[in-house]
């Protein structure tokens, strides 16, 4: 993976090989620094992306700055290989297998359980490396990987700092809901907030059920739907809460902030990105999103400048 500007680190986990990639600064892949382990959103999708031009960016953001000060980790998804070309991929760049149907490996291990347990095991493994620097250990999340990184801050003593991005700390079936209350109409066939409660009653049901053939199984859904406050709320650690103002999500990070306030939580700290959506992007009063400005660089040098206290 060097030739790609990634070293490769593989670990066996539950039956399977587990691909972690590392993002060092050139020339001190050696030199002992901090993990930040980024971990990401939700789908399918290979770590590595290549077309004629070459291979996409792994991190959404900018990594040069944080390079100076850490090593940069991420880790790829259960069942799905590490690099494929785009033309490969399905919406979305989702990789599906030859019968068009997702991976039975990810669908089985899609789960936030899953991704807790084996990204703890990670951070011990890569712990045990020279390079890695003692005494600071960054988790990040973004969208999915925000609960996922909340739960391993709760769960692994060793992280020092959590970086939560673009989560909802009421749970993945109430953004959902509010995407829904947003849209609904009385329109036949349209989604609406009641069919999000249909839906949750069979999930809740069938909680241990791992099909998904249909897209998230329910155990899944779930697990991603038990509200993240539980574990946040529990952290003494230094914590960074960052959103856009019109994700979904909104109301309820700030219902998050208002109450780490109220019990002086002071650990907690807030970054509300004014008029950005879900990804940082602007929308405009009409509801349009900008999709030419990118303001990810800009988020993770916010990170950045954090970290440094």
């Amino acid at each position: 993976m060097t030739h790609y500007g990634y070293r490769l680190m593989q670990m066996g986990f539950r039956h399977d090989t587990v691909n972690i990639l590392i993002k060092s600064k050139t020339g001190e892949e050696q030199i002992s620094k901090p993990i930040l382990l980024f971990c990401q959103g939700s789908l399918p999708q290979p770590l590595i992306k290549v077309d004629d031009k070459g291979a996409y960016d792994i991190f959404p953001f900018a990594v040069e700055k944080l390079l100076e000060e850490y090593h940069l980790v991420i880790i790829g998804k259960p069942g799905i290989p590490l690099v494929c070309n785009v033309k490969e991929l399905g919406r979305d760049f989702t990789y599906m297998d030859a019968n068009g149907n997702t991976p039975e490996k990810y669908t089985l291990n899609n789960t936030l359980d899953y991704y807790v347990k084996r990204n703890i095991r990670v951070l011990k493994f890569l712990g045990r490396q020279p390079w890695a620097g003692k005494g600071r250990v960054v988790v990040a999340g973004h969208s999915e990987g925000s609960t996922i990184a909340a739960k391993m801050a709760s769960a692994y003593g060793k992280i020092t700092h959590l970086i939560y991005s673009g989560g909802n700390p009421m749970g993945r079936i109430m953004s959902m809901m509010a995407q829904s209350r947003k849209t609904e109409s009385n329109a036949v066939g349209e989604q609406s907030g009641e069919d999000d409660m249909v839906l949750w009653q069979s999930v809740v049901d069938g909680k241990n059920n791992t099909d998904g053939a249909g897209g998230d199984s329910y155990k899944t859904t779930y697990e991603f739907s038990i509200p993240p406050i539980r574990y946040l709320e529990k952290l003494d650690i230094p914590v960074l809460v960052s959103y856009g103002t019109k994700d979904w999500s909104t109301p309820f990070n700030d219902y998050l902030r208002v109450e780490m306030v109220r019990e002086g939580k002071h650990n907690f700290e807030f970054k509300a990105y004014i008029g950005a959506e879900h990804n940082y992007f602007p929308v405009d009063a009409q509801g349009k999103v900008d999709y030419d400005t990118y303001n990810w660089d800009k988020v993770a040098e916010d990170w950045r400048l954090w970290l440094k206290g």
